[in-house]
């Protein structure tokens, strides 16, 4: 969501006050721990997301060069490189 689509108030332009306010009880409701576990599931299923495309992309890759895809796109280029060296994608 861009900085153009949220109102000043901090609300989502496509989101209604009492819609907003319902959404932030609730959150503050799960207490830590809740928003710590619905975070850790949000992220995995990201990576999961993530991997069904470099999967659907390259079909003929293994395993390993599937996870190598993976953390490539969720880390970027620096972070990859420094983790993995020079690692190059299968073709």
């Amino acid at each position: 969501m861009g900085l153009s689509q949220i109102k000043m108030n901090g609300i989502p332009a496509d989101t209604t006050a009492e819609a907003a306010y319902k959404q932030l009880d609730v959150l503050r409701r799960l207490g830590i721990g809740g928003r710590a576990a619905m975070t850790f599931e949000l992220s995995e299923n990201l990576r999961r997301i993530v991997e069904d495309g470099v999967r659907h992309r390259h079909p003929d890759w293994d395993e390993r060069a599937i996870q190598r895809g993976v953390a490539h796109l969720m880390l970027g280029e620096r972070l990859f490189r420094e983790a993995f060296g020079d690692i190059e994608e299968p073709k």
